[in-house]
């Protein structure tokens, strides 16, 4: 790198423009410890109602107004790609973190924590942060809906079933009542817009529609990371768990990436936008379906914070490392766009 290239890179207004999502999440994450009863369940912001059929919602209606039918069409019939996604993130993640789990142990790393990776690794693919974040960085964001819609169906029935392979104990997510948060909250909202397209003839601009989705994503994250703090308040968690469970999760979400980049560049089947889908979709896990998963499972074990630790740890870095991730990979992806997959550098 040129010393004109650093001078650039380093410049206030620059960076802002390439960080700007990094840094307002930090900020909501401050926020959030601050003052955590502000949007906790139950609290004055109502997130069970506004965030969970409000943000979520807005998020997949946005995507409806960007999106042309065709390129939704298109990509739902991508499925060398949805098979891929799909089969990584249910069934070889958790097949590799619990060959890492089951090393980990030799070294006397405190069970429940080792069970909360392994619980982590089976959830479904989330339903929002995969598709802003793709969306942010150019990629194939009619694939990202789409698995990430189909991702929460099959994690319905395949989730259960890894964690009772796994750990010899199961949940069942309830079939009708996940079903119709999905209709609410991913199909309803992508038809609407879609719908408006449709019969107006009119797209607004992407750039304000993405930034909006954004700050959405934002809200989810205060809500999260709010439930977050109100709920280890009165938990005793011992200090080593908390770092091992953060050590944990951030380098397993690096490996994961890192993986996921190589063999997705080195397979020569899927463009420069399909890797960033695939990329995002295939590492990151669902918080919405998790923590139901997790209280159903242990409901008044007093490990129950200790469990869930790594999934809530899990949810916001996926998060932080997507938003570190967007300036590099949209450059990457400019660059990169007159060919047909990416070379490693």
């Amino acid at each position: 790198m040129t010393v004109k290239t650093y001078k650039k890179r380093m410049n206030p207004w620059l960076l802002w423009q390439r960080q700007w999502f990094l840094i307002a999440i930090l900020t909501v994450i401050l926020m959030a410890e601050i003052y955590p009863k502000l949007g906790a369940r139950g609290g004055p912001l109502k997130p069970e109602i506004t965030i969970k059929y409000g943000a979520v919602s807005i998020i997949f209606f946005l995507s409806g107004l960007i999106l042309k039918t065709d390129e939704l069409l298109r990509a739902a019939k991508q499925y060398d790609l949805h098979l891929f996604v799909q089969i990584f993130t249910l069934i070889l993640m958790p097949l590799f973190v619990k060959c890492v789990t089951v090393c980990l142990m030799l070294l006397d790393v405190d069970e429940w924590v080792l069970k909360g990776l392994v619980v982590a690794s089976c959830m479904p693919p989330s339903s929002s942060s995969a598709v802003i974040i793709t969306r942010a960085v150019g990629g194939n964001e009619a694939a990202a809906v789409f698995n990430s819609a189909l991702g929460s169906v099959l994690g319905i029935i395949v989730t259960p079933f890894t964690l009772l392979f796994f750990l010899r104990t199961t949940a069942l997510v309830p079939p009708l009542a996940t079903m119709m948060d999905l209709l609410l909250t991913v199909t309803l909202p992508i038809s609407a817009g879609q719908l408006i397209c449709y019969l107006t003839g009119f797209r607004m601009p992407r750039e304000p529609l993405e930034k909006m989705g954004q700050v959405a994503l934002l809200l989810v994250i205060y809500t999260t990371f709010c439930d977050t703090f109100i709920s280890h308040e009165s938990a005793v968690l011992h200090p080593m768990n908390i770092v091992l469970a953060v050590l944990f999760v951030v380098v397993l979400q690096v490996m994961m990436l890192c993986l996921i980049f190589f063999v997705g560049t080195r397979m020569n089947i899927y463009s420069p936008q399909d890797v960033i889908a695939i990329l995002f979709c295939s590492t990151h896990k669902s918080l919405a379906l998790g923590i139901p998963i997790l209280r159903a499972l242990y409901s008044g074990y007093e490990h129950l914070p200790t469990i869930s630790l790594p999934l809530l740890v899990y949810y916001p870095t996926q998060i932080i490392l997507g938003g570190l991730l967007i300036g590099d990979l949209r450059d990457l992806l400019r660059n990169k766009r007159s060919q047909s997959s990416f070379t490693c550098q």
